[in-house]
């Protein structure tokens, strides 16, 4: 009577500690679509960069020849992939394109998997691009080239282009989802802040608060001799339940599960071991 109580204490321990683990599963995917109020144009540059967010499909204009850039956030657990599709004119030659992923120090990202380059016969409508990156660390060493939390930048480009093509109009659309890896991907340290949480231009007509937090600007001069100022802010992108910061993972419920099947095996191994019944005592002389 004592073990199966012992035993029905230990389930229900398990089932409580399991309990985190299950509504975090039941969380919307980020994957989920949400394309209301996505990008519809790209920047040229790092500093220029579209900001997206993941789960969104910006999409974008633009020429053969020229670079593409956005911006997305990633958070610690997470592995993003980026997908782009380029919808190339009807009549072309042999187009060479090519996705690359950049971290907040402009460092290039490796990907695990994924066609980063492909080549698009004449002829062809479209080319379809993708690059799954390696999980994003919450602490790396600070010699390695780890994906760490913050703001990740996206260059679309041709890198193989007859002259007979340059100039062509090209649309493109971008995509990123996430993969949330869990407690598999956690190590003992995090960051203070998010990597280099990136670079956007906002011009002297947005909110005054962007302007006051400008650490750049500029002056430049329209057609009708107008000038606008144009100054350089951190990015706000960042992801919708905030950098995570915390010690919590769910490796900590797999850890409490794992001692609870042990204790369950010692009491189970001393119950089969120690006997039933008692010692018969033999009278003296027998």
């Amino acid at each position: 009577m004592g073990i199966t109580r012992v035993l029905s204490a230990a389930l229900l321990a398990v089932g409580l500690a399991a309990g985190p683990a299950v509504a975090d599963d039941a969380s919307p995917s980020p994957s989920a679509s949400d394309d209301s109020g996505a990008p519809t144009q790209a920047g040229t540059s790092f500093r220029t960069a579209t900001e997206v967010d993941q789960g969104q499909q910006a999409t974008a204009s633009g020429s053969t020849g020229d670079y593409l850039y956005w911006s997305f956030a990633a958070d610690a657990g997470q592995r993003p992939d980026v997908k782009a599709t380029v919808k190339l004119p009807d009549s072309h030659a042999a187009q060479t394109w090519q996705i690359d992923v950049y971290d907040g120090l402009r460092r290039r990202q490796s990907c695990q998997y994924g066609a980063q380059t492909r080549t698009a016969a004449p002829g062809t409508a479209s080319v379809e691009l993708a690059c799954v990156m390696r999980t994003v660390r919450a602490w790396s060493e600070p010699w390695a080239n780890d994906p760490l939390p913050g703001t990740y930048y996206i260059r679309l480009t041709v890198v193989n282009l007859t002259s007979a093509d340059l100039g062509q109009p090209v649309s493109a659309e971008v995509r990123v989802d996430s993969k949330d890896i869990g407690g598999s991907a956690a190590v003992d340290g995090s960051l203070a802040k998010p990597l280099v949480p990136g670079i956007a231009v906002s011009s002297a007509s947005d909110s005054a608060s962007d302007a006051t937090s400008g650490s750049a600007s500029d002056s430049s001069s329209g057609e009708d001799g107008s000038s606008s100022t144009k100054s350089a802010v951190l990015s706000s992108i960042e992801p919708d339940d905030g950098w995570s910061s915390g010690w919590w993972t769910d490796r900590w419920v797999w850890t409490g599960i794992g001692g609870v099947l042990a204790a369950l095996a010692g009491i189970g191994g001393y119950a089969l071991t120690r006997g039933t019944g008692r010692p018969t005592r033999v009278p003296p002389g027998a």
